[in-house]
């Protein structure tokens, strides 16, 4: 990891559980969805203050995701996440999940958050130390 916050990686590790299985008797696809938008959720509470936390919320505008391999009954997977450029008031980021067995890259994502004033359910603007740890310069 380098100095800067902003290209730090930030992983959790889940299980792949029953529920999670579909009809390909393999992970569903909106379980990978899931995993992105709980790594980003999990990188915000470790990283942000107490402040900011109770001040912003963050929405999805947009979720892009390729899938590669198939995730299975039993398997265990690595979820990185790091953010990426912000444009406006649009803030990058990118996730890969991977088994964690062989480190087999099964999906990558990219998803564009916008802030959200929790007093008013509004987009905001979060302020310079929030775009600072959050993003990264393009």
């Amino acid at each position: 990891m380098t100095n800067d916050p902003s290209s730090e990686r930030f992983e959790i590790t889940r299980p792949v559980s029953v529920d999670d299985i579909d009809v390909m008797d393999h992970v569903n696809n909106i379980v990978y969805l899931r995993w992105v938008q709980e790594a980003a959720t999990e990188h915000w509470l470790h990283s942000a203050s107490a402040e900011e936390q109770q001040r912003l919320a963050w929405v999805v505008v947009r979720h892009e995701i390729d899938y590669t391999y198939s995730a299975r009954r039993g398997d265990s997977v690595i979820i990185r996440t790091w953010v990426g450029t912000t444009v406006k008031n649009y803030f990058e980021r990118h996730t890969e999940i991977l088994r964690a067995s062989d480190q087999r890259l099964l999906a990558k994502a990219r998803t564009l958050w916008c802030p959200v004033d929790l007093r008013t359910g509004r987009p905001t603007r979060p302020g310079a130390e929030v775009v600072q740890r959050f993003s990264r310069s393009a």
